[in-house]
């Protein structure tokens, strides 16, 4: 019985990393950018190199916790620093910078605070701290660097380090009610409003009416631009338009629309696949509402 709940301990624990190493790996884009957030990084190619060591490290570790050997002499020793590690910096961004946003930890697939973190990576320390008195040593000089050199190929051939420099929209990456956003990820509807103008009014009216019962309103976001009559709460009031949005100045605004605004832009996995001046709920209707008929 000892055994066996010692097995079940490593195969839990080995399932815990591997899970957030996976679920950063298909999404890493949020972790760079909380990198450059918190002056970690410089820009998200950088961090994107950050972000897949890391993430190689999780897998090597959660592997080799399917294995038996170096496992008291290396393998728990280094998770138990790995987390300690990881405790200490959530425990600035979550407690010295106030960050209280999706730390990262499981990508954008589980969005957890800092604090549900701390208690994930506690609880993870006290079963690796069960484990080391229960686990026996087996030596083997081969197992620990070819799996560790295995996950480091896996994760950057799976998901090479991205330039995001031809990428337009690269520097809009916090929305109001919506926090960090990865507009890289995915596919990503863009809306580009003057809050004066009545063809945004109008557009943004339309949307809100939308929302509930379309699938790809929880992908859309806007860009709005004052020239200082209408604020942003102004328009939301005029319009009862409720998605995220981050206000942009003139030379950004003029540089997104066509002749006159409105426009939306349809984002997939980092490029502009489609951008629409008019005819507006044909074209969102045709892409993203086929399924809902």
């Amino acid at each position: 019985m000892k055994n066996k709940i010692t097995l079940l301990l490593h195969v839990l624990v080995g399932i815990v990393f591997i899970f957030s190493a996976y679920s950063k790996l298909i999404a890493p884009g949020i972790v760079e950018i909380i990198l450059v957030d918190h002056g970690l990084a410089a820009s998200r190619e950088s961090a994107g190199f950050i972000v897949r060591i890391l993430i190689s490290l999780e897998l090597a570790l959660g592997l080799l916790f399917f294995q038996p050997f170096s496992l008291k002499r290396i393998v728990i020793p280094f998770s138990s620093l790995f987390l300690i590690g990881f405790t200490a910096y959530l425990g600035y961004t979550g407690f010295i910078l106030h960050d209280s946003q999706n730390c990262g930890c499981f990508g954008e697939m589980i969005k957890i605070s800092p604090l549900e973190s701390i208690i994930k990576n506690v609880l993870l320390m006290g079963l690796l701290a069960i484990l080391f008195k229960r686990t026996e040593e087996k030596k083997n000089y081969f197992a620990v660097p070819l799996v560790t050199l295995a996950s480091f190929i896996i994760v950057f051939t799976a998901s090479p380090v991205k330039s995001y420099k031809d990428f337009k929209f690269a520097k809009y990456t916090n929305f109001v009610n919506a926090g960090r956003v990865d507009l890289s990820h995915g596919d990503k509807l863009i809306a580009v409003f003057n809050t004066e103008c009545d063809h945004c009014q109008n557009l943004a009216k339309e949307l809100s009416g939308l929302k509930k019962k379309a699938g790809w309103s929880s992908n859309l976001y806007a860009l709005l631009f004052s020239e200082g009559t209408i604020s942003a709460d102004s328009f939301k009031a005029v319009t009862n338009f409720n998605y995220p949005y981050r206000m942009i100045k003139l030379n950004e605004f003029l540089d997104l629309i066509g002749q006159s605004p409105p426009r939306i832009y349809w984002l997939h996995k980092g490029s502009v696949k489609e951008f629409w001046d008019k005819d507006f709920t044909n074209h969102l209707n045709k892409n993203f509402m086929a399924d809902q008929k």
